[in-house]
């Protein structure tokens, strides 16, 4: 969340943010309902303050006088009750108000509606020249037994599969390439709960409830299943307070990830590309704020590092405001070649990373004591190292060949223990 005293100080700047990000946000109503809630706040305070005076001076007095003071701090306990009624559905309603209220955005920030409007930095790799018409990972997958999407429909509904032999394999293999990789780059291996409380979801930016929630709630629970192991990372440290020599703190989170995946993406959502339910390796950091601009670069060098060794096209792509959620204030994706898609192939994305500043940690509670004894927000970062689903999309079409086999990138054969995973029929 932003600084409230931001947000009462700067009200058109945050209104022009809001309308920046195509978001809405209702901040006059924020602001009304933030001078109302104050205004009986601090009437309750003084009320109070009066019923404390009131009620040390009874056991002083006799007779009419005592029980007048009775009567006082009855009459002021009405007022409070009367203020109570009136603040509870009025911080429901300033809490969730001031929730959607999104971070800032960095100055470089490209402007723009969706993700036509993002911004290309640069290009890796030099896409593949096929002498065959390449397949989709579909195709590719069902014709080495990889993959079975009919039969998880059966088991689970759309947007779920089965990963069979070599690919299950591959899964693991591209885990441990990730995990190795991240080690050497400091990174601490953390396994995530796949479960969160609400408030953790909500301190990370996630909605856990509502129409256009991306997360599955546990019935009867306070808890949902997570989309990735940000919201577990971020939660870990909820409520501490930092060693400041400590930082930055670097996490490589493995978890399984679930998202309802609610709405039309269009005709590139096929196969594996928008699934209910995938692995992933995770980079997520808890820096100070000086540091964590640099540190933004250093996890977007890190996903190259990642892809560069696997041997796959990529570009990275700045994401324009219209197309950012509203907890990132600066973020990059990779979009790895991927030849299957459509006529010629096309990009799709593979990571992103993003800078969340404070925002996160405001929500969550995670200080640092700084320089001059202070207490002070830390900043937070998340960037995806191997999400397996798309990493699998992106080695199958660009390691096939024309009989249907696939090559295993050089990096992943010690892992898979063979060079070749070969057509194979589904059974």
């Amino acid at each position: 969340m932003l600084d409230l005293s931001y947000i009462r100080n700067n009200q058109s700047e945050v209104k022009a943010l809001v309308q920046r990000r195509h978001m809405n946000v209702d901040v006059d109503r924020l602001i009304e309902v933030d001078k109302e809630r104050r205004r009986l706040i601090s009437e309750a305070d003084e009320l109070r303050a009066q019923r404390n005076t009131l009620s040390d001076q009874i056991p002083k007095l006799q007779g009419e006088e005592r029980a007048g003071r009775i009567a006082q701090v009855q009459a002021i306990k009405m007022q409070l009750s009367s203020i109570d009624a009136q603040l509870e559905p009025m911080a429901e309603e300033f809490n969730d108000l001031y929730m959607k209220v999104p971070n800032l955005l960095a100055a470089a920030v490209p402007s723009g509606k969706d993700d036509s409007d993002n911004v290309e930095v640069r290009r890796w790799g030099i896409p593949a020249v096929f002498d065959f018409k390449p397949l989709d990972h579909v195709e590719l997958g069902e014709r080495a037994g990889l993959i079975d999407f009919d039969k998880a429909v059966k088991v689970a509904g759309a947007k779920f599969y089965f990963l069979m032999r070599d690919a299950v394999k591959l899964e693991y293999a591209l885990i441990w390439y990730a995990l190795g990789l991240l080690e050497q780059e400091g990174y601490t291996p953390i396994k995530a709960p796949v479960l969160a409380k609400k408030d953790i979801l909500q301190g990370t930016g996630y909605n856990p409830r509502g129409e256009e929630t991306q997360i599955y709630s546990i019935a009867d629970t306070d808890l949902a299943m997570i989309a990735t192991s940000e919201i577990s990372i971020a939660g870990y440290l909820t409520g501490e307070m930092l060693d400041p020599k400590a930082m930055p703190l670097k996490y490589a989170g493995i978890s399984e990830c679930y998202r309802t995946e609610a709405g039309s993406y269009g005709r590139f959502s096929k196969g594996l590309y928008r699934v209910h339910h995938f692995d992933k390796v995770e980079m997520f950091a808890f820096t100070k704020p000086e540091d964590s601009e640099s540190m933004h670069e250093s996890m977007v060098s890190v996903e190259e590092k990642v892809f560069q060794g696997l041997k796959i096209p990529y570009r990275v792509v700045d994401i324009c405001d219209g197309d950012m959620g509203g907890v990132a204030y600066r973020k990059y994706d990779l979009e790895g070649w991927m030849p299957g898609r459509g006529e010629n192939g096309s990009y799709g994305e593979i990571t992103s990373c993003s800078n969340c500043t404070d925002y996160q940690a405001r929500r969550l509670n995670i200080r640092y004591r700084a320089d001059d004894g202070s207490a002070q927000y830390v900043h937070t970062l998340n960037g995806t190292a191997i999400a397996i689903s798309r990493a699998l999309i992106v080695l199958l079409e660009n390691y096939q060949k024309a009989d249907g086999s696939i090559e295993i990138p050089e990096v992943l054969k010690n892992f898979m223990g063979k060079e070749l995973i070969e057509p194979t029929a589904r059974t």
